[in-house]
């Protein structure tokens, strides 16, 4: 199995598809991955395979490594479109992560203040009033809702909390009052056993319907671009990837494609 571990605490700057050019920040252990999703597409592997005793780099290490990094790139006049926080799994479970934001927003304004700051985030966190406040505070708070239908998200997405419901994502998506991006995976194949396809009309009314009520500012469309833990998913057509997003546009919500 393949997959990519971030093995420090400020990476890149990358290409990303969705983002332009990307400095990864990752909050989570070098050596493996700590998340509360195991998505079965996810680039870093699964959960099980990669379990750590590492600790978590601590806020003053983390805003360290952040100046360093932005004072060597100023030094080599090279120009990042936006700050990532991405990185081993899932960047709001650090507790420190509400301090860790306000950091950056600092060391940005300084450094790069044309710089965008972006979180990846499977938005199950997100009811923690500190971690609202700091994604409020983020140019670009990007969250997961990869289908509006409970099962298939637990077998895609596969949340480690029983009490995981797309109702209760719903409401989360809804404080932000539009002040979000929708970040949604499109993928086919089979995990399992079982048949994964969250592209299906079923599929897309359910999730398009919680789009509509949720009414984000942006909804970010893609499908799988690296090698995926579960070895039996397949990449979802651009063709099909602008039909979805055609309906989007329907609803007056601004889209972005990454075939």
């Amino acid at each position: 199995m393949s997959t990519i571990l971030f093995h420090e605490i400020v990476f890149g700057p990358i290409h990303s598809r969705r983002l332009g050019s990307s400095l990864g920040m990752n909050l989570l252990p070098y050596d493996g991955k700590l998340c509360s999703f195991d998505c079965i597409y996810c680039e870093c592997g699964y959960n099980k395979d990669f379990r750590t005793r590492t600790k978590l780099p601590d806020r003053e290490n983390v805003k360290a490594a952040l100046e360093d990094k932005l004072i060597r790139l100023r030094e080599e006049n090279a120009d990042i479109d936006v700050i990532t926080f991405a990185g081993n799994g899932e960047p709001t479970m650090h507790p420190q992560f509400a301090g860790i934001i306000d950091d950056t927003i600092e060391l940005r304004d300084k450094y790069f203040p044309k710089a965008k700051i972006s979180v990846l985030s499977n938005a199950m966190h997100a009811g923690k009033q500190k971690v609202f406040d700091a994604l409020e505070k983020v140019d670009n708070n990007i969250l997961k809702l990869d289908s509006g239908i409970l099962e298939t998200i637990r077998l895609i997405d596969r949340p480690n909390s029983p009490e995981y419901s797309v109702e209760k994502q719903k409401e989360l998506f809804k404080r932000f009052k539009g002040n979000f991006i929708m970040q949604t995976m499109f993928v086919t194949g089979s995990h399992n056993g079982k048949t994964v396809d969250n592209t299906t009309e079923e599929e897309i009314s359910a999730w398009l319907q919680i789009v509509k009520e949720t009414n984000p500012r942006e909804v970010m469309i893609y499908t799988i671009d690296r090698e995926t833990p579960e070895k039996n998913l397949e990449k979802v057509s651009v063709e099909k990837l602008k039909e979805i997003a055609k309906r989007i546009e329907e609803l007056g919500i601004k889209v972005n494609v990454a075939g």
